[in-house]
């Protein structure tokens, strides 16, 4: 399944795609850096819930900590998760940075308005499913997993 930032085997170094799995959804992201993956990650999740713009109105600062890389993704997957939830807000622009174990990240967003984003889903959280952080034989990182919708 094709989406946003996926032209085929022509594909740019950055961006992301939807991976169809049963009822849920697998997001991929894919960068120069790790940290520029994740980030295309989280675009992929904020493309299940609206295909319409979000506009960077307000900035949220989220932290995680993990050992493993791919855990960390899942643990900032669900923080950009719960943030959409517990502010009723979508984000469209993330900015991540790793520091070892330690990922901080900037989400900027507004407030979910119904009639613009139409959203099609709430995502309820990332998975263990599929889930894989590599680099390739270019250098470019792919993050992707399952999300429980």
């Amino acid at each position: 399944m094709m989406a946003a930032g996926e032209r085929g085997a022509d594909r740019p170094a950055t961006g992301w795609e939807h991976f169809a799995h049963d009822a849920d959804i697998g997001i991929r992201g894919r960068g120069r850096t790790v940290a520029e993956a994740f980030e295309q990650a989280a675009l992929a999740l904020t493309g299940i819930v609206t295909e319409a713009d979000v506009r960077p109105l307000t900035e949220v600062h989220v932290s995680c900590r993990r050992a493993d890389v791919e855990l960390l993704l899942v643990d900032w997957l669900d923080a950009v998760i719960y943030e959409m939830a517990v502010r009723k807000m979508l984000f469209g622009r993330f900015a991540v940075a790793i520091d070892g174990d330690a990922l901080v990240g900037r989400l900027w967003g507004e407030p979910v308005d119904v009639a613009r984003h139409a959203p099609a889903c709430e995502p309820k959280g990332a998975t263990l499913t599929a889930l894989k952080v590599t680099r390739d034989s270019a250098g470019l990182w792919s993050a992707g997993c399952v999300v429980d919708v």
